[in-house]
Parts: structure tokens; C-alpha cells; sequence
């Protein structure tokens, strides 16, 4: 059963069987990689990040399940009230995670420029009331017109105290992005904005395709995989750098809310199919 808090459990503990470390966006951003006592700094890395649309106690259940599991992880909480729950932003802070911004201003002021910044501006100052936000990521909804990013062709939020935005900050040669988007893990071909345009098609042709959970696991178990990476063709187990973003409003324990989820998904799947085919006429 796929996209169950057991099966998320199940991914995690495998990734650190296999010897990865994980940080959460800001430390990577800021150059921060844990060490084991061991054998010194850890090559093996995960940026583990969540965006939080919707349902705020699913990720808080992760937050707790990751917390157990000795992993630190990213949350980026929306405004609106599907997603804004001051108690659960500051239980996932004080569980030594990181929060940022699921901004999505352009989207809320229909494209206008300056009053989408201060909106920016007033929620960054929100979350910062309740802990510190040093990175941001966009919210990509498929039915707007607007790219929230757009905000910063004309503003910078480095003046505002923010490091990174793993859309515009990450060099992806460097790191393989793997995300649910969709409900599924190649969720990438019917996705407006949540995904990697060029690498994308990079990881495809070198085999880094998982469609569920259960591919990633049986993958994570096979030694001595050849791929191309970066351009060039080299053996390894994984790659080395992994950022993984999840959505947890679609992991449910089976029942009622995990037969929505999946219904709801395969019904957006195809409207947002429907979307990206016009847009790339």
C-alpha cells in the first residue's frame, strides 16, 4: 500500500540504511553537511522538504515520525487557512525542523508586482513572530496564470534575510529531485511548475524514473547501478545528492481519506495533463 505513513517510514529508514545523512535546506544552502564520528563528513546527502498545502496535522504526524527517526527535514507552510497553523508551525519548529514559506503572492495579487512583495513582506513577518525563516520556496498552483518567482525579477529576498530558493539557488547537475507531485513520483510529466526542466529529461534517459514508493526502495537496494549523471556515464549506488520534496496531505493511513486522495489526484492528473499540452502547443 503506497502513500501510507508506514510506507513514508519505510523510505526514510532505507535511505539511512544505505548511509544517507540528511539536512534540511538551510543548513545545505548554507554549506552545513553532518558528520559521523566515524568516518567524518557524510557524502551521502537528503534534502528532505515538505510543502504543506493543505492539512497541516498530516505534517505534523511526519514531523513527529522524523523526529523518532533521529531526521531533520524542511516544512514550507502557505497562509491561507488550509495550511496555517500556528501551534503546528511551532511544535515542527521545536522538534528541530526547519520552517519556511510556501509563498504565493504574484498568485494572490493577480500579477501585480509591488503589492504581491509586501504581502510577501507582511506574511515573511508572520512566520518570523513564531520562528526564524531563513528560505522560501513557491507555491505552484496549475490553474494560475502567474509564476509567484516573477516577484523576484524585480525584488530581492536576500534583502530581506533569506538565503535560498531551491527553485532559483539549487545547481541541479549537482542534485537529483525526486517529488510526489501528483501522487506519484514521475508525477513531473503532467506537472505545471514542480519540476526540473532539462535535468529532468537527463535523469529519464539515465533510468531515474520511479513511478511509487516501492520502486524508489527496490532502487536504493540494488548495488553497482550504472547511470549518467551530469553528463558523464559513473557506477554508484544512488545518487549521492537527493533533494526530496512530499506533500503530506497525500500520505493517509488506508481508509476513507486515502481513497479521496487518490480519487482527487487521478481527477487534478488529468486536468493538469490537459493544461501543460495547451501551454506547450
Amino acid at each position: 500500500m503506497d502513500f501510507t505513513p508506514d510506507k513514508y517510514k519505510a523510505l526514510i529508514q532505507s535511505l539511512k540504511d544505505c548511509g544517507y545523512s540528511f539536512v534540511t535546506f538551510c543548513q545545505y544552502s548554507a554549506g552545513v553537511a553532518e558528520s559521523t564520528k566515524e568516518n567524518g563528513p557524510v557524502s551521502k546527502t537528503v534534502v528532505l522538504r515538505h510543502d504543506v498545502d493543505k492539512l497541516p496535522f498530516n505534517s505534523l504526524q511526519f514531523a513527529r515520525l522524523e523526529a523518532d527517526l533521529g531526521v531533520k527535514s524542511t516544512y514550507y507552510f502557505r497562509t491561507v487557512p488550509c495550511s496555517w497553523n500556528e501551534k503546528v508551525i511551532e511544535e515542527i519548529a521545536a522538534l528541530g525542523h526547519e520552517i519556511g514559506y510556501h509563498y504565493e503572492c504574484m498568485d494572490t495579487c493577480h500579477g501585480n508586482v509591488d503589492a504581491a512583495f509586501a504581502d510577501f513582506v507582511s506574511n515573511l513577518e508572520k512566520f518570523r513572530d513564531l520562528t526564524p525563516v531563513l528560505t522560501i520556496c513557491m507555491h505552484g498552483s496549475p490553474r494560475s496564470q502567474f509564476d509567484n518567482r516573477d516577484l523576484w525579477k524585480k525584488y530581492s529576498y536576500k534583502d530581506l534575510g533569506i538565503i535560498a530558493e531551491p527553485y532559483i539557488d539549487v545547481d541541479f547537475s549537482k542534485m537529483f529531485y525526486l517529488t510526489d507531485t501528483g501522487r506519484r513520483w514521475d508525477g513531473y510529466k503532467v506537472s505545471v511548475r514542480d519540476k526540473i526542466p532539462g535535468f529532468q529529461e537527463i535523469w529519464e534517459n539515465s533510468g531515474l524514473v520511479f513511478h511509487s514508493t516501492s520502486d524508489i526502495l527496490k532502487a536504493l537496494k540494488q548495488k553497482n547501478r550504472n547511470y549518467s549523471f551530469s553528463g558523464s556515464n559513473r557506477v554508484c549506488f544512488f545518487p549521492e545528492t537527493i533533494m526530496i520534496t512530499t506533500h503530506p496531505q497525500r500520505w493517509n493511513v488506508f481508509g476513507v481519506r486515502w481513497m479521496k486522495e487518490l480519487l482527487l489526484q487521478k481527477l487534478k492528473n488529468f486536468v493538469k495533463f490537459f493544461v501543460v499540452s495547451v501551454r506547450h502547443r
